[in-house]
C-alpha cells in the first residue's frame, strides 16, 4: 500500500465529518452575523463565515445573499449599510460607511475589494486620527460586477451592469453598462479581449 492511499484512507473519515459540520458551522455564521446587526438577516442567505461588524451594524440585508469568508463590515456615525438581493460578496471584502454604501440588487463584488465612502480630513490637528473624515454615500447598481481587489473611493456610484476590472481604483461615476479598469479607472474600448 502506498503511503499516499494511508494517507487518503487515514483522512477520507475526517473529511466526510467536515462535510457533515458544515450546515452546523453556516447556521453558527448566520446567527453570529444576525446578532450583531440592527435589521433582520434573512434566513435565506448564505454566509459561510460571520463577517466581522464594528461601529452601530447599521447594516441590511436583502434576500439570497451569498456571503464568503472574512468580511469586514463599518458602520459610523449614521452611516449604513444596504445590501439588496442575491447580492454576493466574495472572500475578504471590506465596506466601510460613515455616510451611505447602497449595493443594488444581483451585484457581484470579488474577493479583497474595499468600498470606504470617507476619507480622513488633513489640517490643523495633532494627529490624521483625530482630523475627523470627509466624503459621500456610494451607490453600486443593480447587476454590477466588480472585480478582484477593487478600491471604490467616497461619493461614486457605479451604474447598473458596469464591470470593474480587478485592482481598478474607482475615483469617479461609472456609467450603466459600461466596462472599466486601470489605477485610476478608465473606460476599456468594446472588443478588447
Amino acid at each position: 500500500m502506498s503511503a499516499k492511499s494511508i494517507l487518503s484512507a487515514v483522512l477520507r473519515p475526517a473529511a466526510r465529518l467536515s462535510r457533515a459540520l458544515d450546515p452546523a458551522r453556516r447556521l453558527w455564521a448566520h446567527a453570529s452575523f444576525a446578532a450583531r446587526v440592527k435589521e433582520p438577516v434573512p434566513s435565506n442567505a448564505v454566509i459561510l463565515g460571520a463577517p466581522e461588524v464594528h461601529g452601530t451594524g447599521r447594516v441590511r440585508c436583502g434576500a439570497e445573499l451569498y456571503l464568503y469568508r472574512e468580511l469586514y463590515l463599518e458602520t459610523r456615525g449614521e452611516g449604513s449599510i444596504s445590501i439588496g438581493d442575491r447580492v454576493v460578496l466574495s472572500r475578504g471584502v471590506h465596506l466601510v460607511a460613515f455616510y451611505g454604501i447602497h449595493i443594488g440588487d444581483g451585484a457581484m463584488i470579488g474577493e479583497y475589494s474595499s468600498l470606504r465612502d470617507a476619507n480622513h480630513n488633513f489640517g490643523d490637528e495633532a494627529s490624521v486620527r483625530d482630523s475627523g473624515h470627509s466624503g459621500a454615500a456610494i451607490v453600486v447598481g443593480r447587476n454590477a460586477w466588480i472585480g478582484r481587489g477593487v478600491t471604490v473611493l467616497p461619493g461614486v456610484t457605479i451604474g447598473e451592469g458596469a464591470v470593474i476590472g480587478a485592482n481598478a481604483v474607482v475615483t469617479r461615476d461609472v456609467p450603466a453598462g459600461a466596462v472599466v479598469a486601470g489605477v485610476p479607472a478608465k473606460p476599456l474600448a468594446r472588443g478588447m479581449s
